[in-house]
């Protein structure tokens, strides 16, 4: 079993970057690392995926070009660095493992969340 834990949350402007973390129990090697969000009265949305191996990387439409998804096993980590958000990124974002995945948008698919980390963006 997999315990996660994200962090880097906050309150950030409009134009501005933030960088999440998602640190687990143990190592990462086989999973694949999903980022969804969710805001408040919305279904919880896919973000971005990394497969395990790093083989497949995949964004949803609105993180390609903004969000980057990122990696590091031996520091059982992923990461995920927002850029140029805009108030529609405000969400609690959350991050899951799936073994053996190859990076799906369905949560369904993913065996392990954290709890989430607040995200807000100012005007």
């Amino acid at each position: 079993q997999v315990q996660l834990v994200e962090s880097g949350g906050g309150l950030v402007q409009a134009g501005g970057s933030l960088s999440l973390s998602c640190v687990a129990s143990g190592r990462i090697n086989r999973y694949a690392i999903g980022w969804f969000r969710q805001a408040p009265g919305k279904e919880r949305e896919f973000v971005a995926a990394i497969a395990e191996g790093n083989q497949r990387i995949d964004y949803a439409d609105f993180a390609q070009g903004r969000f980057t998804i990122s990696r590091v096993n031996t520091e059982f980590a992923a990461y995920l660095h927002m850029s140029k958000v805009v108030t529609e990124d405000t969400a609690t974002y959350y991050c899951a493992a799936h073994l053996f995945g190859a990076g799906s948008r369905s949560p369904g698919h993913y065996d392990y969340w954290g709890q989430g980390t607040q995200v807000t963006v100012s005007s």
